[in-house]
């Protein structure tokens, strides 16, 4: 078993009108060095796999069918095998 940890975004072109909100209320709560904000979603993904390779190959795929919107959204993903992946 192997797990992927999926970080999505918006492209850097796209406006972030909810992470311009954020922003603006971190401010508002006395928070003025935040300068730049931008909302994304997180994926936590566990799969079965023969190894890590094909587990990302997997991983890739899904992302581009499903879980993002390629035209204004990327992503970045680590696999790693269940038990191994770091604590946050």
């Amino acid at each position: 078993m192997y797990k992927a940890m999926i970080n999505v975004t918006l492209k850097k072109s796209v406006l972030d009108p909810q992470g311009q909100t954020v922003l603006r209320a971190l401010e508002t709560l006395g928070f003025q060095d935040a300068k730049d904000l931008r909302v994304g979603k997180f994926f936590e993904l566990t799969l079965e796999a023969q190894d890590a390779d094909q587990a990302a190959r997997q991983v890739r795929a899904m992302c581009e069918k499903l879980l993002i919107n390629p035209v204004i959204e990327e992503y970045s993903f680590q696999v790693a095998k269940e038990g191994n992946v770091p604590k946050s």
